[in-house]
C-alpha cells in the first residue's frame, strides 16, 4: 500500500480524493487545506486525518507520495518541499508559472530519483493514445500540419472571479485551457523551435485571457496552428481535438473517437486499411476500477501508484515533459507581446488615405507612387 496524502481540496482535489480513497493499492494518510470548513467536514464525516499546514503533515502523516491540487502558483513550493523529503509527488496542470522553476523542479525529482507526473490526463484518454500509436508507427507518413483545438463554456459573461481567472494565480485560457492541447503537441513531436502570430484576447475576463490562437514551428517537422476559446457557449463542455496531416493520409481525434484516412493499406497498424478507418472510445478505453468525470482521472492516478510501486521512473507525464509544455506557453505569451508592443514599421492605411486626400484637396499632383501606396 502507498501512503498518499492530497494538498488542496478544490474542484480537482475533490475528485482526486474520491480516487485514490477507492484504490485499492493506496492508503490515504492526510489531507491539508486552508480551508477550516473542509477539513472539519472531512474530518468529521470521512474520518480522515486533517492538516492545514504542509510541513506538520509530513512529519505526522509521513507520506510516501502527495497529490498537490492547490492553485498553480502555489505549485513549485510545495512541490520542493515534498522533493526535499524524498517524498514521490503527482502535480495538478500547469506545473510551474516559471518554466525555469519547472525544469530545476525536474532535475531535483531526477536526482532524488523520486516518481514525479503533472495531471494531463489527455495522455491518458484512449483516442488521443491511439493518436500516439499510430504517429509512432509512421501511419499517415511524414506529418506537414496540426491543428490543436480546445473550446468550452467556461467565462460566458463578465462576473465574479475565481483563482482560474485570475493572472497572479495561474487562471487564463492559455494556461488553465491551451495547456491541453499544447501538452499532446509536445508528447507527439517534442519541443518546437519557434513561435509565431500569437493572439492572446480577453473576451468577458478582466484579468486574464479569454482566446488564445498563434503558430508553432518544429524544426524540420511539421508546423501546427492552436486555437482555443473557453468563452464559446456552442460547446456544453470542454472539449479538446487534432486535427493531423501527413503524406500518407489524415488522422482526427477527440475525446470520443479516433478517425484515421489512409491513402494506401498499411500492414504496420493492425485493424487498419485504406481510406476511411474509425475507432470509438468504447472499443479503446479499458475499464478503470473506478469513474469520475472520465476513465482518464483515474488511469493517471493509477499509473502514478504503479510507477510508485514498481520503482519506475519513466513516467510519461514527468515533470520534464511539463516543463516542455510550460516553456511553449511562455513562448506564445512573449510572442503575443511582442506582437503588441513592436513598433509599425510602416504608416497605416488610414494615415496613407489623409495624406493622399489632402494631397487631392489642395490640388497637388498625385504621383503614382502616392497611388501606390494608397491602395497596397
Amino acid at each position: 500500500m502507498v501512503r498518499l496524502a492530497l494538498v488542496g481540496l478544490g474542484k480537482m482535489g475533490l475528485s482526486h480524493l474520491s480516487i485514490v480513497r477507492a484504490h485499492p493499492e493506496v492508503n490515504l494518510v492526510g489531507v491539508c487545506d486552508p480551508s477550516r470548513f473542509m477539513l472539519e467536514l472531512l474530518g468529521k464525516n470521512a474520518g480522515l486525518e486533517t492538516f492545514n499546514d504542509l510541513e506538520t503533515m509530513i512529519e505526522r502523516a509521513r507520506p510516501e507520495a502527495i497529490i498537490v491540487a492547490t492553485p498553480s502558483r502555489f505549485h513549485g513550493e510545495i512541490v520542493r518541499v515534498a522533493l526535499e523529503r524524498g517524498i514521490h509527488v503527482f502535480c495538478e496542470k500547469p506545473f510551474c508559472l516559471d518554466w525555469n522553476e519547472s525544469a530545476d523542479l525536474s532535475e531535483l525529482a531526477e536526482r532524488k530519483a523520486l516518481v514525479n507526473q503533472v495531471g494531463y490526463h489527455y495522455r491518458f484518454v484512449a483516442s488521443f493514445q491511439e493518436v500516439k500509436r499510430l504517429l509512432e508507427a509512421n501511419a499517415i507518413g511524414d506529418v506537414t500540419h496540426v491543428l490543436a483545438e480546445a473550446y468550452g463554456p467556461v467565462v460566458l459573461r463578465a462576473a465574479g472571479s475565481s483563482w482560474r481567472t485570475q493572472k497572479a494565480e495561474g487562471g487564463g485560457c492559455l494556461y488553465d485551457y491551451a495547456a491541453h492541447p499544447i501538452n499532446l503537441l509536445n508528447w507527439y513531436f517534442g519541443m518546437p523551435a519557434r513561435v509565431g502570430g500569437t493572439v492572446i484576447k480577453k473576451i468577458f475576463s478582466r484579468d486574464t485571457d479569454d482566446e488564445v490562437y498563434g503558430t508553432v514551428f518544429f524544426e524540420d517537422g511539421p508546423s501546427a496552428q492552436i486555437s482555443v476559446n473557453w468563452s464559446d457557449e456552442s460547446y456544453r463542455k470542454m472539449s479538446v481535438k487534432l486535427s493531423i496531416w501527413g503524406k500518407a493520409g489524415r488522422i482526427f481525434a477527440d475525446r470520443q473517437e479516433c478517425k484515421v484516412y489512409l491513402r494506401d493499406g498499411t500492414e504496420s497498424v493492425t485493424g487498419y486499411s485504406k481510406g476511411w478507418n474509425v475507432r470509438h472510445t468504447t472499443e479503446l478505453t479499458e475499464a478503470v476500477w473506478f469513474y469520475v468525470r472520465g476513465e482518464e482521472y483515474s488511469a493517471q492516478i493509477d499509473y502514478f501508484v504503479k510507477c510508485i510501486a514498481s520503482g519506475s521512473h519513466e513516467n510519461v507525464n514527468s515533470f520534464a515533459a511539463a516543463a516542455q509544455t510550460d516553456q511553449l506557453m511562455s513562448m506564445m505569451r512573449d510572442d503575443a507581446q511582442a506582437v503588441i508592443s513592436a513598433p509599425s514599421a510602416s504608416p497605416s492605411v488610414q494615415q496613407r488615405k489623409r495624406v493622399l486626400f489632402g494631397r487631392l484637396e489642395e490640388g497637388r499632383a498625385v504621383t503614382n507612387d502616392a497611388k501606390f501606396a494608397f491602395w497596397r
